[in-house]
Protein backbone atom coordinates (compact mmCIF):
# COMPACT_ATOMS: atom_id res chain seq x y z
CA UNK A 1 0.00 0.00 0.00
CA UNK A 2 1.74 3.32 -1.18
CA UNK A 3 1.73 6.15 1.17
CA UNK A 4 -0.91 8.28 -0.86
CA UNK A 5 -3.18 4.88 -0.35
CA UNK A 6 -2.78 5.09 3.02
CA UNK A 7 -3.26 8.34 3.96
CA UNK A 8 -6.47 9.10 1.96
CA UNK A 9 -8.05 6.03 3.52
CA UNK A 10 -7.04 6.89 7.28
CA UNK A 11 -8.63 10.00 5.89
CA UNK A 12 -11.93 8.40 5.04
CA UNK A 13 -12.05 6.95 8.77
CA UNK A 14 -11.76 9.86 10.04
CA UNK A 15 -14.35 11.86 7.38
CA UNK A 16 -17.03 9.20 8.06
CA UNK A 17 -16.81 9.19 11.45
CA UNK A 18 -17.20 13.32 11.91
CA UNK A 19 -20.21 13.06 9.04
CA UNK A 20 -21.57 10.20 11.42
CA UNK A 21 -20.89 12.51 14.57
CA UNK A 22 -21.19 15.84 14.00
CA UNK A 23 -20.99 16.53 10.02
CA UNK A 24 -17.25 18.41 8.70
CA UNK A 25 -16.04 15.18 7.12
CA UNK A 26 -15.34 16.88 3.97
CA UNK A 27 -12.37 18.74 6.22
CA UNK A 28 -11.31 15.48 6.89
CA UNK A 29 -11.16 14.02 3.58
CA UNK A 30 -10.95 17.49 1.00
CA UNK A 31 -7.49 18.19 2.49
CA UNK A 32 -5.83 14.86 1.67
CA UNK A 33 -6.56 14.89 -1.80
CA UNK A 34 -5.91 18.14 -2.28
CA UNK A 35 -2.30 17.37 -0.84
CA UNK A 36 -2.31 13.97 -3.36
CA UNK A 37 -2.23 16.68 -5.86
CA UNK A 38 -5.37 16.85 -7.43
CA UNK A 39 -7.35 20.31 -8.60
CA UNK A 40 -9.51 21.85 -5.88
CA UNK A 41 -13.11 21.01 -7.85
CA UNK A 42 -11.83 17.26 -8.86
CA UNK A 43 -10.76 16.78 -5.23
CA UNK A 44 -14.50 18.28 -4.26
CA UNK A 45 -16.22 16.39 -6.43
CA UNK A 46 -14.06 12.78 -5.48
CA UNK A 47 -14.35 13.44 -1.59
CA UNK A 48 -17.89 13.96 -2.00
CA UNK A 49 -18.44 10.62 -3.68
CA UNK A 50 -15.99 9.00 -1.48
CA UNK A 51 -18.25 10.39 1.54
CA UNK A 52 -20.99 8.33 -0.25
CA UNK A 53 -21.51 5.35 1.53
CA UNK A 54 -20.07 5.63 4.82
CA UNK A 55 -22.83 8.30 4.79
CA UNK A 56 -25.27 5.75 3.81
CA UNK A 57 -24.25 3.18 6.59
CA UNK A 58 -24.14 6.15 8.77
CA UNK A 59 -28.22 6.97 7.80
CA UNK A 60 -29.07 3.33 7.47
CA UNK A 61 -27.80 2.38 11.33
CA UNK A 62 -30.17 5.69 12.56
CA UNK A 63 -33.42 4.40 10.08
CA UNK A 64 -35.14 3.13 13.73
CA UNK A 65 -34.86 6.94 14.70
CA UNK A 66 -36.38 8.66 11.62
CA UNK A 67 -39.69 10.42 11.72
CA UNK A 68 -41.35 13.51 10.93
CA UNK A 69 -39.14 16.96 11.61
CA UNK A 70 -40.58 19.99 12.01
CA UNK A 71 -43.93 18.43 10.76
CA UNK A 72 -42.69 17.44 7.46
CA UNK A 73 -42.20 13.91 6.59
CA UNK A 74 -38.66 12.91 6.15
CA UNK A 75 -39.77 11.59 2.55
CA UNK A 76 -40.75 15.27 1.57
CA UNK A 77 -37.41 16.24 2.84
CA UNK A 78 -35.43 13.55 1.17
CA UNK A 79 -36.73 14.60 -2.51
CA UNK A 80 -36.13 18.08 -1.76
CA UNK A 81 -33.06 17.45 -1.16
CA UNK A 82 -31.78 14.96 -4.21
CA UNK A 83 -33.59 17.89 -6.27
CA UNK A 84 -31.63 20.73 -4.43
CA UNK A 85 -28.09 18.54 -4.54
CA UNK A 86 -28.56 17.93 -8.20
CA UNK A 87 -28.83 21.91 -8.92
CA UNK A 88 -26.51 22.75 -6.78
CA UNK A 89 -23.44 19.90 -8.36
CA UNK A 90 -24.67 20.93 -11.68
CA UNK A 91 -24.03 24.74 -10.58
CA UNK A 92 -20.25 23.38 -9.39
CA UNK A 93 -19.58 21.89 -12.43
CA UNK A 94 -20.66 24.87 -14.81
CA UNK A 95 -19.42 27.91 -13.08
CA UNK A 96 -16.00 28.61 -11.50
CA UNK A 97 -16.14 28.20 -7.54
CA UNK A 98 -13.49 31.28 -6.45
CA UNK A 99 -16.17 33.34 -5.27
CA UNK A 100 -17.73 30.86 -3.46
CA UNK A 101 -14.99 30.09 -1.58
CA UNK A 102 -14.67 33.93 0.42
CA UNK A 103 -18.84 32.67 0.76
CA UNK A 104 -18.05 29.03 2.71
CA UNK A 105 -16.47 30.59 6.10
CA UNK A 106 -19.50 32.84 6.93
CA UNK A 107 -21.60 29.74 6.08
CA UNK A 108 -19.68 27.65 8.47
CA UNK A 109 -19.93 31.04 11.29
CA UNK A 110 -23.66 30.63 10.91
CA UNK A 111 -24.02 27.24 11.73
CA UNK A 112 -21.31 27.87 15.04
CA UNK A 113 -23.32 30.51 16.52
CA UNK A 114 -26.85 28.61 15.51
CA UNK A 115 -25.74 25.73 17.31
CA UNK A 116 -24.35 27.91 19.89
CA UNK A 117 -27.36 30.12 20.51
CA UNK A 118 -29.92 28.49 18.69
CA UNK A 119 -31.97 26.83 21.78
CA UNK A 120 -32.15 30.24 22.96
CA UNK A 121 -32.87 31.64 19.44
CA UNK A 122 -35.24 28.72 18.81
CA UNK A 123 -36.86 29.38 21.57
CA UNK A 124 -37.68 33.40 21.62
CA UNK A 125 -38.80 32.91 17.78
CA UNK A 126 -41.19 30.64 18.49
CA UNK A 127 -42.59 32.68 21.31
CA UNK A 128 -43.18 35.58 18.76
CA UNK A 129 -43.65 34.00 14.84
CA UNK A 130 -45.33 31.11 13.87
CA UNK A 131 -42.82 28.89 11.87
CA UNK A 132 -44.28 27.04 9.21
CA UNK A 133 -43.87 23.92 7.50
CA UNK A 134 -42.89 25.69 4.23
CA UNK A 135 -39.67 27.92 6.53
CA UNK A 136 -38.30 24.51 7.03
CA UNK A 137 -38.81 23.19 3.37
CA UNK A 138 -36.63 25.89 1.96
CA UNK A 139 -34.14 26.07 4.44
CA UNK A 140 -34.28 22.21 3.23
CA UNK A 141 -33.79 23.53 -0.22
CA UNK A 142 -31.01 25.82 0.36
CA UNK A 143 -28.87 23.37 2.04
CA UNK A 144 -29.17 20.71 -0.26
CA UNK A 145 -27.62 22.83 -2.81
CA UNK A 146 -24.94 24.14 -1.30
CA UNK A 147 -24.48 20.58 0.01
CA UNK A 148 -24.19 19.55 -3.96
CA UNK A 149 -21.96 22.43 -4.74
CA UNK A 150 -19.56 22.25 -2.00
CA UNK A 151 -20.79 20.20 1.11
CA UNK A 152 -18.20 21.36 3.58
CA UNK A 153 -20.02 21.78 6.95
CA UNK A 154 -23.59 21.08 5.39
CA UNK A 155 -24.18 18.61 8.29
CA UNK A 156 -23.11 21.28 11.33
CA UNK A 157 -25.64 23.58 9.39
CA UNK A 158 -28.30 21.28 9.16
CA UNK A 159 -28.37 20.51 12.83
CA UNK A 160 -27.85 24.32 13.49
CA UNK A 161 -30.78 24.89 11.08
CA UNK A 162 -33.20 21.74 12.32
CA UNK A 163 -32.66 22.96 15.69
CA UNK A 164 -33.59 26.63 15.06
CA UNK A 165 -36.65 25.86 13.09
CA UNK A 166 -37.65 22.81 14.29
CA UNK A 167 -36.38 23.07 18.09
CA UNK A 168 -34.79 19.62 18.27
CA UNK A 169 -31.13 18.74 20.33
CA UNK A 170 -27.87 17.72 18.01
CA UNK A 171 -28.43 14.28 19.55
CA UNK A 172 -32.20 14.33 18.28
CA UNK A 173 -30.99 15.15 15.03
CA UNK A 174 -28.40 12.27 14.20
CA UNK A 175 -31.35 9.93 11.78
CA UNK A 176 -32.58 13.52 9.79
CA UNK A 177 -28.96 14.87 9.70
CA UNK A 178 -27.31 11.47 8.78
CA UNK A 179 -29.86 10.90 5.76
CA UNK A 180 -30.09 13.76 4.11
CA UNK A 181 -26.21 14.13 4.33
CA UNK A 182 -26.17 10.75 2.49
CA UNK A 183 -29.24 11.90 -0.28
CA UNK A 184 -27.39 15.40 -0.85
CA UNK A 185 -24.03 12.79 -1.19
CA UNK A 186 -25.80 10.80 -4.21
CA UNK A 187 -27.57 13.26 -6.09
CA UNK A 188 -23.71 15.52 -6.63
CA UNK A 189 -22.13 12.03 -6.89
CA UNK A 190 -24.32 11.25 -9.92
CA UNK A 191 -23.72 14.53 -11.33
CA UNK A 192 -19.91 13.96 -10.68
CA UNK A 193 -19.61 10.88 -12.04
CA UNK A 194 -21.54 11.69 -14.93
CA UNK A 195 -18.98 14.76 -15.61
CA UNK A 196 -15.70 12.33 -15.13
CA UNK A 197 -14.60 14.63 -11.99
CA UNK A 198 -13.77 11.62 -9.87
CA UNK A 199 -10.28 10.42 -9.55
CA UNK A 200 -10.93 6.63 -8.44
CA UNK A 201 -7.70 5.48 -7.49
CA UNK A 202 -7.87 7.30 -4.49
CA UNK A 203 -11.40 7.75 -4.10
CA UNK A 204 -11.60 3.65 -3.60
CA UNK A 205 -9.62 3.41 -0.65
CA UNK A 206 -10.70 6.55 0.73
CA UNK A 207 -14.78 4.85 0.32
CA UNK A 208 -13.51 1.84 2.60
CA UNK A 209 -12.15 4.19 5.28
CA UNK A 210 -15.05 6.42 5.21
CA UNK A 211 -17.55 3.08 5.45
CA UNK A 212 -15.75 1.68 8.52
CA UNK A 213 -15.52 5.45 9.81
CA UNK A 214 -19.14 6.11 8.99
CA UNK A 215 -20.14 2.75 10.65
CA UNK A 216 -18.07 3.24 13.61
CA UNK A 217 -19.40 7.05 13.92
CA UNK A 218 -22.76 5.78 14.08
CA UNK A 219 -22.32 3.08 17.03
CA UNK A 220 -20.78 5.27 19.46
CA UNK A 221 -22.86 8.22 18.72
CA UNK A 222 -26.14 6.38 19.52
CA UNK A 223 -24.28 6.00 23.02
CA UNK A 224 -23.16 9.21 23.88
CA UNK A 225 -25.33 11.75 25.69
CA UNK A 226 -26.63 14.73 24.51
CA UNK A 227 -24.23 17.54 26.27
CA UNK A 228 -21.31 15.39 24.74
CA UNK A 229 -22.81 15.65 21.30
CA UNK A 230 -23.39 19.39 21.70
CA UNK A 231 -19.43 20.19 23.12
CA UNK A 232 -18.12 18.20 19.98
CA UNK A 233 -20.47 19.70 17.40
CA UNK A 234 -19.66 22.69 18.32
CA UNK A 235 -15.81 21.94 18.72
CA UNK A 236 -15.54 21.00 14.71
CA UNK A 237 -17.50 23.46 14.04
CA UNK A 238 -15.53 26.46 15.60
CA UNK A 239 -12.91 25.04 14.50
CA UNK A 240 -13.89 24.64 10.84
CA UNK A 241 -14.50 28.05 10.84
CA UNK A 242 -11.21 29.43 11.92
CA UNK A 243 -9.72 27.03 9.09
CA UNK A 244 -11.65 28.04 6.19
CA UNK A 245 -11.66 32.12 7.53
CA UNK A 246 -7.41 31.52 7.27
CA UNK A 247 -7.60 29.74 3.98
CA UNK A 248 -9.84 32.51 2.69
CA UNK A 249 -8.82 35.77 4.24
CA UNK A 250 -5.30 34.90 5.52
Amino acid sequence: MSTATLIVFLAGVLGGAMNALAGGGTFATLPSLLAAGLPANIANASSNVALLPGAGMSAWAFRDELGPLGGVSYRLLSAVTFLAGLVGSTLLVLTPADAFDLIVPWLVLYAFVLLAFGKRASDWLRSRVTIGKHTLIVGQALLGTYGGYFGGGVGMMMTATYGLLAGHSPRELFAPRTLMLAIANLASALVFVAAGWVAWSLVLPMIAGAMLGGWAGARVGRQLPAAWVRGWTLLVTGATALVFFWRAYG
